[in-house]
């Protein structure tokens, strides 16, 4: 019985390993492959651009950190292959219907596991890049009602959780390296990649425990306190679940930790002679402040990303010691209305048994995260020392 069930273990590895190889070039040696990252500006979501199929065809696709898997709409492709009931690629994916949810829209609607060739850029340390193609990438087929609520022209969601047919586990076969990937989003040009990375940049990152949910292929990490400038919130509890989200516009609170965060916040805003005004009609922010009495944090602008202030509070989260905190200043809390009015990023999530926190895209912009999966570890930078990704050269110095 011990020696099936070895035989069994190996050809789920053997399969997992020939579902995504590498064949039209070899990957070289510290390379990896990139993704560039945009931003839509009517819907805020962030996209990635894959080129899928035989010929190949560009697909829009909407990034999805916690997703399990990635979907597509398949109606208009005739290249990908279906997976026949029974596969071992089916049980690699716990099943040959993958049932695929928007959730942007929260909606599920039925799939089917299929594989496609997709054609991506790999880079090495040298700046030396080449195309490379990716065969048998697993994937579910959508109907085409499932992408209502995408941004315009995005044919699925790519899924970068934490599943076995999630991209960043599918990719890390084909580079033959652990499950690792980097992600930094920008309000312009952003950029996330799979594998190993050699920059500088990577030295200065600090780490925290990525957290395991059964019921959950996210990314999750535990904060022990909130700071606003640098005053600790009586939360009345050392442990917040803390789920980060690309598909969240901005960071949400369960109601009562943001009742206690807003009133700090704007304690400290009128101690930095910042005026509260009232929210403008046109937005779903609800804490406001005028530019006019305050230094604002579009006084001083850095090309290509959002200005950076000191006159602004700052928030703090404290992770496994007060020694690993994640600093959330001006550029990723104040978000531009108008020219006379700026609103806080953050908002009610909503009553919730426990105390939870979601950080949404705002708050991550500029902010290079590295998720290493095989050690269950976060890598984030809080900010890129007032520049922005789209200045970020990872492969030789800081900034371009």
């Amino acid at each position: 019985m011990a020696f099936l069930f070895a035989q069994f273990l190996f050809l789920i590895f053997f399969t997992l390993h020939k579902a995504s190889s590498i064949s039209q070039q070899p990957i070289l040696p510290n390379s990896a492959l990139i993704f560039p990252v945009a931003k839509d500006a009517s819907t805020l979501q962030y996209t990635t651009q894959i080129q899928m199929g035989s010929p190949g065809v560009l697909n829009k696709l909407v990034l999805d950190l916690n997703g399990p898997f990635l979907w597509a709409d398949c109606s208009s492709s005739s290249s990908h292959k279906p997976i026949g009931s029974g596969s071992l690629k089916c049980l690699l994916a716990n099943s040959c219907n993958l049932n695929p949810q928007n959730t942007i829209t929260k909606t599920t609607e039925p799939g089917h596991l299929a594989e496609q060739i997709i054609t991506v850029d790999s880079i090495n340390h040298h700046n030396f890049k080449t195309i490379s193609t990716v065969q048998n990438l697993l994937f579910s087929c959508a109907p085409t009602v499932l992408l209502h609520g995408l941004a315009s022209g995005a044919s699925g969601i790519l899924g970068l959780g934490r599943s076995k047919i999630s991209l960043p586990s599918q990719m890390s076969n084909s580079l033959g390296t652990r499950r690792k990937f980097s992600i930094c989003l920008s309000e312009s040009d952003g950029v996330m990649f799979s594998g190993e990375m050699t920059s500088d940049i990577y030295k200065s990152l600090m780490y925290t425990p990525l957290v395991s949910k059964t019921t959950s292929d996210g990314y999750y990490i535990n904060v022990k306190s909130v700071k606003v400038s640098n005053k600790r919130l009586a939360l009345g509890t050392n442990s917040i679940d803390t789920k980060i989200s690309t598909v969240v516009p901005y960071t949400t609170m369960d109601t009562t930790t943001y009742d206690i965060f807003v009133n700090a916040f704007v304690v400290a805003a009128r101690h930095m002679n910042m005026t509260r005004v009232a929210a403008p009609a046109a937005t779903t922010l609800g804490v406001c402040f005028s530019t006019q009495n305050s230094y604002s944090v579009y006084n001083t602008p850095v090309s290509g990303s959002r200005g950076f202030s000191d006159g602004v509070p700052t928030i703090e989260l404290v992770l496994q010691s007060e020694l690993v905190k994640w600093r959330i200043d001006g550029r990723n809390l104040m978000v531009k209305i108008s020219e006379e009015v700026v609103c806080l990023g953050i908002l009610d999530g909503g009553f919730s048994a426990k105390r939870e926190i979601v950080i949404g895209g705002y708050q991550l912009e500029d902010n290079l995260l590295e998720f290493d999966l095989a050690t269950s570890m976060l890598g984030f930078s809080s900010s890129l020392r007032q520049t922005s990704c789209s200045r970020l050269n990872l492969y030789t110095n800081h900034v371009e």
